[in-house]
């Protein structure tokens, strides 16, 4: 199973791998939602939906059906201290 941004916790950082360039809206590609580029999951909307992400300095909201589409690595994952800490 591919880890997708929909996959991402809130605090998660990764690296975008790679994604089908037909299901990606242009205004993220021009906004930095590139291979390589570093993406962290900023907030979740109350239903899940949109996902609110900071994308190399670029803060943006995708739907979640489009999140499922760009897969990525996870190199800063949140732990149980990170949450505890934030309480």
């Amino acid at each position: 199973m591919q880890t997708t941004i929909a996959n991402l916790k809130k605090g998660d950082v990764a690296l975008i791998k790679n994604f089908d360039v037909e299901a990606i809206p242009l205004k993220l590609l021009e906004m930095g939602c590139l291979p390589g580029n570093r993406v962290e999951l900023l907030q979740i909307a109350p239903f899940g939906d949109p996902l609110y992400l900071d994308i190399n300095g670029s803060h943006l909201a995708i739907r979640i059906e489009t999140a499922r589409e760009i897969e990525v690595e996870i190199i800063n994952p949140r732990t149980k201290n990170d949450l505890a800490k934030q309480k």
